[in-house]
């Protein structure tokens, strides 16, 4: 049976990767980005800024009018304006944490209702390595995607009873457009990835698929790091 899935930061990367998984599986995506844009396939596409509340309530509705109860949440939208903590503006703390963690939290507690009301659902969110790793001039994206780990498990809790699992996908260094102009960084990065090389969106994706399917019906509030064994042991 068709599901309904919404992909947020869908147009590129990532969330294009994981957006067409579900595409392939014949489910109904709604892709949800600035840009507004998403993979051919996609059943709707709409321009969002998730750090907007209203916009993100909107949205859900739209899509929820369109193709019925929310079956699949892929919360995945993110930016990055890296700096040392020291030299960090405000703009660049607030921006990154308003995108990459108060989205998230628009976008879960939008789509609650029809999953509660449905009794199923699985919410997926696209944390990172970052805030268990440690990366320099990264403070701002490491406290958001930590942020996150606390939200998905708090909300794990909250609705576990209703069938609902809430889990976090947490990358490690992925070939995207994002990672490709690091240079001799990318270089020094895959040194260290015990698997010797970078991942691929297409690794992000099968594990997002599979934390959406019957198989992980059982596996909620937890964090599963797809990292080649860099940060082994988080």
């Amino acid at each position: 049976m068709s599901r309904h899935v919404i992909v947020t930061g869908a147009s590129r990367g990532i969330g294009a990767a994981i957006a067409q998984t579900f595409i392939d599986l014949g489910d109904a995506v709604v892709g949800l980005s600035r840009a507004g844009t998403a993979p051919e396939g996609c059943a709707m596409s709409l321009a969002v800024d998730v750090s907007n509340s209203e916009a993100v309530s909107e949205a859900v509705k739209a899509a929820i009018a369109a193709h019925g109860p929310v079956d699949v949440l892929v919360a995945n939208a993110g930016i990055t304006r890296d700096g040392l903590a020291m030299r960090m503006s405000d703009q660049q703390w607030r921006e990154v944490l308003a995108t990459n963690l108060d989205g998230a939290f628009y976008c879960a507690r939008s789509v609650l209702s029809s999953m509660i009301r449905a009794r199923r659902g699985r919410i997926v969110f696209i944390s990172s390595i970052s805030p268990f790793y440690g990366v320099p001039g990264q403070a701002n994206y490491a406290a958001a995607k930590a942020g996150m780990v606390g939200l998905a498990r708090s909300l794990a809790r909250e609705v576990a009873g209703r069938a609902i699992t809430v889990n976090v996908v947490a990358p490690g260094f992925i070939d995207t457009e994002m990672t490709a102009d690091l240079g001799a960084t990318s270089d020094d990065m895959t040194k260290l990835i015990p698997m010797g090389h970078v991942g691929t969106t297409a690794d992000i994706a099968g594990v997002v698929g599979f934390l959406a399917s019957n198989s992980a019906a059982y596996l909620t509030g937890q964090v599963i790091a797809v990292d080649g064994g860099l940060a082994m042991g988080l």
